[in-house]
């Protein structure tokens, strides 16, 4: 059946409760779906699977083809930029508030029951 290993964390106990402990998850609440090194392909792969952003993309390439290109190659690429910029830095904001609240919460002292 189901077993638990039960360290004290004491004096000389000390050594194999960290080598354990390190074998287990935590228990912090992590609610933030980016971290800083994930932020920007992460969300750039999430705003493409929108159709309407896939539209603007695909207008901005087929600009770019000489025999096409209707408008200046930058202006077309202004509404796309600008409306990946705004989505990315509200994700952004969104995703910073979360990261604080879940700091708050891990950081609550909490009562533990002890004959």
């Amino acid at each position: 059946g189901k077993h638990r290993i039960v360290i004290p964390c004491l004096g000389h106990f000390k050594e194999e409760y960290e080598k354990i402990s390190k074998l287990y998850m935590d228990n912090r609440i992590r609610t933030t779906k980016y971290t800083l090194w994930n932020f920007l392909p992460r969300n750039l792969f999430e705003q493409f699977h929108r159709v309407a952003n896939l539209y603007f993309l695909f207008l901005v390439i087929l600009n770019w083809v000489p025999m096409v290109e209707a408008f200046q190659k930058e202006i077309t690429m202004l509404p796309l930029v600008a409306v990946l910029t705004i989505i990315a830095v509200k994700d952004g904001l969104e995703d910073y508030s979360k990261y604080k609240m879940d700091k708050q919460i891990n950081n609550l002292l909490t009562k533990v029951y002890s004959r």
